[in-house]
């Protein structure tokens, strides 16, 4: 297997030097201690795995140190696709490792990538895919669930209007009709037909076109999707803290299924005046200790569906005390919000636009401090002769937040079961992605500390890097919260819905 990255090498000068490489290695017995053989012109990296060879052909100019990086990085990839070391193994696996070697290496030049990223990179696996197929699935059922129904309805009140018929028929002496009561029947059965048949229609025109409404654009990418995977994803949903319900057969409409399907975080009633706090979290915390970075990016947006509101103003309370940087929108008075706090527009001829959810503030916020952060976990990979022995704690640093649908995802060495000896919350192995999703569905001052610990039977410390870790929270981490609405002319107080939430967009233990 041979993958070459820069357009000027020809196939003849690229089996020259591999059949150099033999050469070079076997006439001096003292370069099998070394990691690197050179020539004139070029520099050969290596490094042997059991009766194979890993070898990056590099000029002599190039950084060695890098050079040695990047192979240790091809020599962990190769175990992620192929369950031994020999030739046989690799030719089986040869495309799965070709596409991986294009992740490392562009152009002659590596990327900063890890082999988590690898993972993810050559999987392509769509989110979104998976997402329209559910509720387009939950969509079917529902019309199916509903055509059922009321098809019994109508049964029964076909049965009870027969009977009723029966009741009359008993009291009166004689009734003319111009129907044969075969004929009654035969229409009653066809008007009950033709009423089922245009529901189906209607359903499955209504699921079509919602369907279509949630699906954006273009069509999600559409990669080994199997329909056995449906109910495995439904059930991942709920291992990760997913809230799955069922949908109202009352209004089956893109918004309530995908609502239904996906929504994590409990709906709030939006009355004509509705504001959203929220902060995005992104963290990478080095696992030997210390924040590598820290971002909280927030927001507070306005959402009107009345027009007799376009002009409020909001009173803001900042407690603040991490000396958050803060920015109003620029068709805001920034002296209304220096001296009171309030987000106040400058001309009342400039008002918010109705039914367009408009950002008004936002702020960011560097963390420096692994202290600072709401939550840390401790990772403890210890290796031993009979395989690894993992530790994971959680510690809640800061105890009047509580966080939800809290899921910490660790790597495991390929063709590994993990034994679990010590769970707080649940857990699951998905064997296809080599993973172990530890899940606990809140975490308050109440369980504040909690462990997770499991053994291996073979690995190393960095098969189980980066842990990822994915959590919202109601509470946001800058203590910046809406306190009134007033109308702008008047200060007449408005009522007004809002929802506040913290969610990660990166948490990463390195």
């Amino acid at each position: 297997l041979a993958r070459v990255f820069i357009s000027d090498m020809t196939k003849a000068r690229l089996e020259g030097l591999l059949d150099a490489f033999p050469k070079l290695i076997a006439s001096d017995k003292s370069q099998r201690q070394h990691t690197f053989v050179e020539t004139d012109s070029v520099r050969y990296v290596f490094h042997p795995l059991d009766n194979i060879y890993i070898v990056l052909v590099t000029t002599k100019a190039s950084n060695i140190l890098e050079d040695l990086e990047t192979l240790r990085l091809f020599s962990r990839v190769i175990p992620e696709y192929c369950r031994s070391n020999d030739e046989k193994e690799i030719q089986s696996n040869i495309f799965d490792l070709i596409f991986a070697f294009d992740e490392i290496v562009a152009l002659g030049y590596r990327e900063n990538v890890n082999l988590a990223q690898i993972r993810t990179f050559t999987e392509m696996d769509s989110h979104e895919e998976r997402v329209f197929n559910q509720i387009k699935i939950a969509q079917e059922k529902a019309a199916t669930e509903m055509m059922t129904q009321k098809a019994n309805e109508l049964k029964k009140l076909k049965a009870e209007q027969k009977k009723a018929g029966r009741g009359m028929a008993n009291n009166v002496t004689s009734i003319s009709s111009s129907s044969p009561p075969m004929l009654s029947a035969v229409s009653d059965d066809m008007a009950t037909s033709t009423v089922i048949s245009s529901m189906l229609q209607k359903n499955i025109a209504s699921s079509v076109g919602a369907t279509r409404g949630t699906g954006g654009g273009g069509h999600a990418l559409k990669l080994g999707s199997k329909a056995a995977d449906d109910d495995l994803f439904v059930k991942q949903l709920k291992s990760e803290g997913q809230i799955i319900t069922q949908v109202d057969r009352a209004s089956i409409n893109a918004g309530s299924v995908e609502k239904a399907v996906l929504s994590s975080i409990p709906a709030v009633q939006h009355l004509p005046v509705h504001i959203k706090s929220e902060e995005k979290l992104s963290a990478v915390v080095s696992r030997d200790g210390g924040l590598e970075s820290c971002e909280i990016l927030g927001s507070v947006a306005i959402l009107l569906s009345d027009s007799q509101y376009s002009t409020v103003s909001v009173q803001m309370k900042n407690n603040d005390q991490h000396g958050v940087q803060l920015q109003v929108h620029p068709n805001l008075d920034k002296k209304e919000w220096q001296q009171r706090t309030l987000l106040k527009l400058k001309s009342a001829n400039k008002p918010f636009p109705k039914d367009v959810e408009v950002g008004v503030l936002k702020w960011r916020l560097i963390l420096s401090n692994e202290d600072a952060l709401p939550i840390t976990l401790n990772c403890w990979p210890n290796e031993n002769p009979d395989g690894c022995v993992v530790n994971i704690e959680y510690t809640l640093q800061m105890e009047h937040m509580t966080l939800n649908n809290v899921v910490i995802t660790i790597p495991l060495p390929a063709a590994t079961v993990p034994v679990v000896s010590e769970c707080e919350g649940s857990y699951e192995h998905i064997k296809s992605k080599s993973l172990l999703v530890w899940t606990i569905a809140v975490i308050d001052e109440t369980n504040k500390n909690g462990t997770l610990e499991f053994t291996t039977d073979n690995g190393q410390p960095n098969h189980f890097f980066p842990v990822n870790m994915r959590f919202s929270s109601d509470d946001l981490y800058c203590n910046i919260e809406v306190e009134s609405v007033q109308k702008m002319d008047s200060d007449e107080p408005v009522e007004y819905s809002k929802e506040t939430r913290l969610i990660t967009e990166k948490f990463e233990v390195v």
